[in-house]
């Protein structure tokens, strides 16, 4: 059945993860901080949310990939709060200083069909680490009203392999950050030491369970993986080592979208290494070596900010 979560639920599997995830929460290990704190009974821990999720705003976005946003707009919810502290967060506003508003479980699954309403190709969740659980008992209540369309889980990547693999057969598309490949970089500038880590093997669990990204013939993704990288100055991402990851641990025919838009903002000073915008020698080295490993399937951004499809042909992947 597609997308895959309409099996899960037919066959109760979609209920016993709820279930499971729930207890998680209790003492909160859903994530790579396992804080302990009892969310169910309000506690907070390093992501500041207790048991309601918060939503900074729910819209048809066209400006993610190609595949995802397709003609009609990838369905956004962006979820306030998160499990990282990126000092150069784009969307610190909701992500770190808690903009937004707490709504009710019933009230999420309401936001994914009226995306759905609006012909959304697919409903895209934004930072969902955090309130996974509370995303599939959403998905659990909007599934009987006519919910039938794609989850694209869409995520930092900073998260615990054990959690994702729960979430095989539930979630068709994944669209993961791979941020760093230092640990002194995860640290220094996200606040997650661990993070190469458990991003590394929650990738390799998110590959196993959808593969290779499937698109469609109007150029819609129906299924599958696409790693986003964003190309930070000085080699701070470590696009090296991440690459060759890929290629060797992966798969040489993964999606890739080589992002070039950091820009310094929230925390980051001019003066710090990362106090500046990419050059386009700095660019054109990571797509260097996104092309040496042998990985051309993806998107690569032009210096008028246009993507680019970075593949021979896409129909061959059909």
């Amino acid at each position: 059945m597609y997308p895959i979560y309409l099996e899960s639920f037919d066959n109760g599997k979609l209920s016993k993860v709820i279930e499971k995830t729930f207890k998680l929460l209790e003492s909160c290990v859903i994530c790579p901080r396992k804080c302990k704190v009892n969310r169910l009974k309000g506690e907070k821990g390093f992501c500041k949310t207790a048991l309601l999720p918060k939503v900074f705003s729910c819209t048809p976005h066209h400006g993610e990939e190609p595949p995802i946003s397709g003609y009609n707009g990838s369905g956004t919810i962006f979820f306030s709060e998160c499990n990282m502290r990126c000092c150069y967060c784009q969307n610190f506003e909701f992500s770190q200083s808690g903009k937004g508003t707490e709504v009710e479980i019933e009230k999420l699954a309401d936001y994914m069909l009226r995306l759905q309403d609006i012909k959304c190709h697919n409903i895209n969740l934004v930072t969902p680490t955090h309130i996974m659980p509370q995303i599939l008992k959403a998905l659990h209540i909007a599934i009987p009203k006519g919910l039938k369309i794609p989850i694209c889980y869409n995520t930092s990547g900073y998260e615990l392999p054990e959690i994702i693999k729960l979430l095989d057969g539930i979630v068709d598309i994944y669209l993961p950050d791979m941020r760093y490949s230092d640990n002194k970089s995860a640290k220094k500038y996200s606040f997650a030491p661990d993070y190469p880590s458990y991003n590394q093997k929650s990738i390799k669990e998110m590959h196993r369970q959808v593969g290779i990204a499937q698109i469609g013939e109007l150029g819609i993704i129906k299924r599958g993986m696409i790693i986003r990288h964003l190309v930070l100055p000085n080699r701070i991402s470590g696009t090296e080592k991440i690459m060759k990851f890929i290629a060797e641990e992966i798969s040489k025919e993964t999606y890739i979208s080589l992002m070039s838009q950091y820009f310094p903002c929230h925390k980051v000073k001019k003066t710090d290494p990362i106090g500046r915008r990419i050059t386009f020698e700095e660019y054109q080295e990571a797509q260097d070596i996104m092309h040496k490993y042998g990985l051309k399937n993806g998107w690569i951004q032009e210096p008028d900010g246009l993507e680019r499809f970075a593949g021979t042909n896409m129909k061959q992947n059909l």
